[in-house]
Order: structure tokens, then sequence, then C-alpha cells
């Protein structure tokens, strides 16, 4: 597995060129991108172009956002659908065979088996466009029970629960977007990813920390850098990780205000040095 940016996950926006520049300078080995926007940039120089651009920050591609809107009105779903071929033959000639999303947790329209055949509707058909050219798809859990809370209808918010779906929509190239602050929230441990995972079970994965507190009082989008508070058990999980075989991306998604305050070279120099005590505390660096 290798360390990854993902400029967007740390509140910094950034063009591929400029993701490419600051992975290079603060020592990541690959980095997340839109595939709509590098499809924008190889249909005006063509894709030797893009890939030069990887090649000469010695930079891999890491994950590409999944790009299919199916979160909102079925138009807008189609039109994803329509535009997903030609994306997902540039991400395979890119070599990014990557791609991930987020799975809402509760809602406040569908009944847990309605929202569970919406999706598998709505997904299946992208996840056998993917398959066609070799990419997966991760789907993540999200796990406070706070977001639960607060909508009529819950839904799936477990590891166990998501790989069922995906292995419900049966395309056989889904897994998981696997962040150890959703483990930690849903009331998993970091045993159950050796117990219950295989190395192909695992697409993207996610590094943070958790602010102090009952976890389920503990809010989505309020945590830290890994290793910042000392609250999950980093090093853990990303020795059960890498002990399943995962070579894949790694990526620090700790929505800190105190990140976010920082000018872009702070943010990124910031978290690359997190990055590096955590896979040394892991054994991996």
């Amino acid at each position: 597995m290798f360390k990854n940016l993902g400029p967007g996950a740390i509140g910094v926006k950034a063009n591929l060129p400029e993701s490419l520049a600051l992975a290079k300078k603060y020592g990541f080995q690959g980095v997340d991108f839109s595939v709509t926007e590098v499809q924008a940039l190889a249909d005006q120089q063509g894709v030797d172009a893009v890939r030069q651009l990887f090649a000469e920050a010695g930079v891999a591609p890491g994950s590409f956002g999944f790009p299919v809107e199916f979160r909102r009105d079925a138009a807008t779903w189609e039109a994803g659908l329509q535009a997903l071929p030609k994306q997902a033959e540039l991400a395979q000639k890119l070599g990014c065979l990557r791609t991930a999303t987020w799975i809402m947790p509760a809602s406040d329209e569908m009944d847990f088996w309605t929202y569970f055949n919406h999706l598998t509707q709505r997904l299946r058909p992208a996840a056998q466009i993917l398959q066609e050219y070799g990419i997966r798809i991760g789907l993540e859990f999200i796990g406070p029970k706070t977001i639960r809370n607060a909508r009529k209808y819950t839904f799936i918010h477990t590891m166990d629960g998501m790989l069922a779906l995906c292995g419900h929509i049966g395309t056989g190239n889904m897994g998981l977007l696997l962040d150890i602050y959703h483990l930690y929230t849903s009331h998993g441990h970091i045993d159950d990813i050796g117990k219950t995972l295989r190395k192909e079970d695992i697409v993207v994965v996610h590094l943070n920390d958790s602010q102090p507190g009952e976890i389920d009082e503990l809010e989505d989008l309020v945590r830290a850098l890994p290793m910042e508070t000392g609250v999950l058990d980093v090093a853990g999980f990303l020795r059960a990780v890498n002990d399943l075989g995962y070579d894949g991306p790694v990526t620090i998604e700790p929505f800190s205000k105190r990140l976010r305050e920082m000018s872009v070279d702070e943010a990124v120099r910031e978290t690359g040095a997190a990055m590096d005590r955590s896979f040394k505390a892991a054994g991996l660096a």
C-alpha cells in the first residue's frame, strides 16, 4: 500500500498539475483526482500528455472519485451512466483501476429495503460498466450514530452490512472504502479486518483520528489527523490492512478545522508528516 494525497479530503482545492506537484513535494506516492477534470485535459492535450504529468512527478494515480451522481434524479443518474464508459476507458489507460463513493446510513424518504433496492438499481449498471475496464468500486459505510439519529429511517452503517450490499449487487468488482473512523464509530474492531475481509474486499483506505468522547455522540465531520489525539489505533489498523496484502492507496481524511485554516503548503506538509508518523508507528515506513 502507498501514501496517497487526496487534496479534497484535507480541504485543499487543486487541479491535477497542482496536486501532482504537492504530492511530489511532500512525499506522497499517489494522488486522487477527478476523472471529469482529467477527461477534459485529455480531450484538449491527449492521454499521453496526462500520462506524462504523472510520470514527470513520479506520482501514481491513486483513485478517482466515482463520477455517476446516483443520489439525484433519474435523468442526472442516466447522464452519468452515459458518460461513464469514456471516463472508465481513460482511467484504465492511466492505470487507475480504483474508484469509490460513500453511502448515507439513513434516509428521510426511503425505508431500509426501499433504499437497498434503490441503491442496487442505481449502482449495478455503473459497476457493470466499470467491470468491463477492470475497475473496482469501493463503497464507504458511514458509522456515526448521530447521522442516523437525525433521520427517519436507518440504513447500512457497518462493514458487514456494506459487504452484503456489494454481494447483492453481484458484479464481482465491488468492495469497501474502509475508513478507520467509520470502523470505530460503527463499533467495529481492528480484529474484524483480519477475521472478516479478504484483500479484494478493500478498494480504498482512509486514515484519520477521532476526537475524544462517547462513540455514539461523535460527529461525522469532526475528526483529526491520524495519531493526533491517540483515540484510534492507527498503527494497528495499518498493520491489519497491510497483513491482508492490500496494495492500494492510503488517504488521510481528517475533517480538521485546524488543517483547513492553514495555507495549502502547510496543510499538505502537515498531512504528509502525519502519514509518515503513522506508517513508521506501524512498522511500514
